[in-house]
């Protein structure tokens, strides 16, 4: 028997085992936001008199989330480099560049519901409506959890802690901002960009 039948590289197994498995979360929470499309398509003309899409959107605003968000894609996939290479200020100054974009994008999110609800255009006034915050707002929701997930990543890093969990976890976290900008592109795409007005 070999050495390295003797000795089995679990550490390996048990990242292979978490990844695997965090990948068909992602899969049941993209199934999840396929029946929210699903609605939304379903409901998009259902407005009631009320003012569709393209009266209510903001195009070039919603082209700078875009951005801002495909960006943490490539900041958390740097972080994650960084967390490989167990080098703490990299990882950090990655981890919290993210942060900041994450945040900029919620709050810009947030600025757009409001003006919705200020204008009386809330999710309760159409069916329409009611899509598309649900939608929308689910995204957000896990936006807002990618933004704790990384304050809490952030502590460990800071202690020089570069274990094999850390590394993992930190891995898991690169993984799902990068499944928020694939779900960010279809709502760009279905929501925004056929029903939005370009002024």
């Amino acid at each position: 028997m070999t050495t390295q039948e003797s000795f089995p590289d679990t550490h390996r197994d048990s990242y292979s085992k978490t990844i695997f498995g965090f990948w068909v979360y992602l899969l049941t929470d993209f199934v999840f936001f396929a029946t929210l499309f699903a609605s939304y398509i379903v409901l998009h003309n259902n407005t009631f008199g009320g003012p569709a899409g393209r009266e209510l959107f903001h195009l070039p605003s919603v082209l700078w989330q875009t951005t801002i968000l495909l960006t943490c894609s490539f900041t958390s996939g740097m972080a994650g480099a960084y967390v490989h290479r167990k080098q703490k200020n990299g990882a950090l100054l990655w981890l919290f560049i993210t942060f900041l974009l994450g945040l900029a994008f919620i709050g810009m999110e947030f600025s757009e519901f409001s003006r919705l609800h200020a204008s009386g255009n809330g999710w309760a006034r159409n069916a329409f409506l009611s899509a598309y915050f649900t939608l929308v707002g689910t995204h957000g929701i896990h936006v807002l959890f990618a933004l704790l997930w990384s304050i809490a990543y952030a502590w460990p890093l800071l202690k020089g802690d570069f274990s094999h969990v850390t590394i993992r976890r930190v891995t898991c976290l690169r993984i799902f901002w990068q499944f928020l900008s694939v779900v960010w592109v279809f709502i760009f795409s279905i929501v925004y960009l056929l029903g939005g007005s370009p002024v």
